[in-house]
């Protein structure tokens, strides 16, 4: 009987180890994940329409310089750095990627022939650099014009290698075209926080900095 009961006790206090280990295991794993610094995911920038003007050719001139096409300069509109960071979702750069823009001109006309190709010769009104090793990018073009049932924008597309990553519009902080555009409304507040930036003044004109945050 004395043994029986020992064997119960001994039976009782491996079960209560095993319990206690397994609680204890469990809190350990999530204790060494909350230490473990990782930050949750940034918000994504939301994909937005590519719209009927992206480029149906590569133009001759795509550099950063939307200012200059070929050997014409263009002296219309208000001139701005539009530069920032294409990062993933747990806030790593985009290295080696491509970023894309393109926009109307100061007369809100595309060079493309949906628009009748009468956007004004001496605008690129498309650029493509390389993200460097931080994920940067930077042009220099025009603050965004507005034009017929738009609020001004520009047009935007992220690639790695061949494969595109987002396409999205940014916005200027302020205008009042905003409020009246039924694209840029049917973002989320915070949506719109993400692609809508003040254009603030520098010492060559404007500058405004976007942060870029993609499923890579």
């Amino acid at each position: 009987m004395k043994d029986e009961r020992l064997a119960q006790s001994r039976r009782r206090f491996m079960a209560r180890t095993l319990v206690l280990g397994a609680v204890g295991g469990s809190w350990t794993v999530t204790h060494a994940r909350a230490q473990s610094g990782n930050a949750p995911a940034l918000l994504p920038t939301p994909a937005q329409a590519e719209g009927p003007f992206y480029p149906q050719r590569e133009p001759a001139d795509a550099d950063f310089d939307l200012l200059r096409n070929g050997s014409r300069e263009y002296a219309k509109g208000n001139a701005v750095w539009v530069e920032g960071v294409v990062l993933d979702l747990a806030g790593k750069p985009v290295r080696g990627g491509a970023m894309e823009i393109w926009q109307c001109d100061a007369d809100g006309h595309y060079d493309h022939p949906r628009d009748g190709s009468r956007m004004d010769p001496a605008f690129q009104g498309f650029g493509r650099v390389t993200l460097d090793g931080e994920g940067r990018f930077r042009f220099r073009t025009i603050r965004p014009q507005p034009y017929v049932g738009r609020t001004p924008h520009i047009h935007a597309k992220v690639k790695l290698g061949r494969q595109t990553l987002l396409t999205t519009q940014l916005y200027v902080e302020g205008d009042p075209g905003n409020a009246r555009d039924g694209i840029w409304r049917r973002l989320s507040e915070a949506e719109r926080a993400s692609v809508t930036v003040p254009y603030v003044n520098a010492a060559d004109g404007l500058k405004a900095t976007y942060r870029i945050v993609v499923r890579a």
